[in-house]
């Protein structure tokens, strides 16, 4: 087996005048998760159907175990698992007619199909709904289903289209786990996602995605590190008070505002001498503080910096889908 699972270079394509990748190039050791962190319209959609061979690249090329995803789609096929942002069952079959349809399309052999759809139903959590209609599932039993799935031929590579878009927390953190076990059991990953939390708890590093081109790389730690150390969070009267404390406080480090319009997010190395500072500017320029804290970056702050706008949470779909 090759030591990288998943090799992208060069990535490029386009909708009419929509640019939606633009030399994308990516490295997924054998055994790791990949985070593919972006906005709606980054590219992150475009980039899996690629290497899913759902769709041709208009330049550069990728392999999945070794394998050219242009050159030998089919065998690239036997290989990979694929759970999208909604879930592709049917909706009139039951959870177990679904996964045995699944096996059968996969050509698995006869005799272990059902065995295998009942240890996935059992361990999906779903064997007390595995005779009911998917049409009586609620949002995250469904998407549970469709992860089920895409493992049904035992894919050593894995991946995952924002999976927990339009899920509730309980059902999120449930899917992560489950994901959590299967990165364990050695399958490689690649995830999408426009969940900050999800990429800081899941991935072994991280890509940023935007506009169709990456714009930074690394594990969660090393991209919160180009912030610094700290941030000290101001919140002040108005919008225009915020807008004079920006220009203000790039004396003490990058200033950024937040879209609430009332808060400044001043990044620096030494938050203690920092917050002396701040006051003391702020005071000097008559701007009441309205409230101040200072915390640890994240991973919101680290993709504010480089894309200039804050990650959407909707489910909306990538520029591909509407060009």
């Amino acid at each position: 087996m090759p030591e990288s699972a998943i090799i992208a270079q060069g990535l490029s394509k386009r909708f009419g005048s929509v640019v939606a990748l633009d030399g994308i190039d990516l490295d997924v050791p054998v055994g790791t998760v990949l985070g593919l962190l972006g906005p709606n319209g980054a590219g992150k959609t475009t980039t899996v159907r690629i290497l899913t061979t759902i769709m041709r690249p208009d330049g550069g090329h990728a392999r999945v175990l070794g394998v050219d995803v242009a050159a030998h789609p089919d065998q690239v096929r036997t290989t990979i698992g694929l759970a999208g942002q909604y879930a592709a069952v049917d909706e009139n079959l039951t959870g177990r007619e679904n996964l045995i349809l699944v096996g059968r399309l996969t050509h698995q052999p006869r005799k272990d199909v059902r065995p295998r759809a009942a240890e996935l139903l059992d361990r999906f959590e779903l064997s007390n709904a595995a005779d009911r209609p998917v049409k009586t599932y609620s949002g995250g039993m469904r998407r549970r289903l469709d992860l089920a799935a895409a493992l049904v031929h035992r894919p050593p590579v894995l991946f995952l289209d924002e999976p927990t878009t339009g899920l509730d927390p309980r059902s999120r953190t449930q899917l992560w786990g489950v994901i959590g076990e299967l990165v364990s059991d050695g399958t490689t990953l690649l995830l999408t996602t426009q969940y900050l939390e999800e990429a800081d708890r899941l991935a072994d590093r991280i890509v940023v995605v935007d506009n169709g081109r990456i714009i930074a790389e690394g594990t969660s730690s090393e991209l919160k590190a180009t912030l610094g150390t700290t941030i000290i969070e101001v919140r002040l009267e108005n919008d225009a008070a915020v807008q004079s404390a920006v220009g203000l406080l790039g004396q003490v480090g990058p200033a950024e505002s937040r879209q609430d319009g009332r808060t400044v997010d001043v990044s620096v190395s030494q938050g203690g001498r920092a917050v002396v500072d701040v006051v003391r500017l702020l005071d000097g320029a008559g701007l009441a503080i309205d409230g101040i804290a200072v915390r640890e970056p994240t991973l919101d702050d680290v993709f504010l910096r480089l894309t200039g706008h804050a990650a959407e949470a909707d489910a909306d779909q990538d520029k591909e889908d509407v060009a």
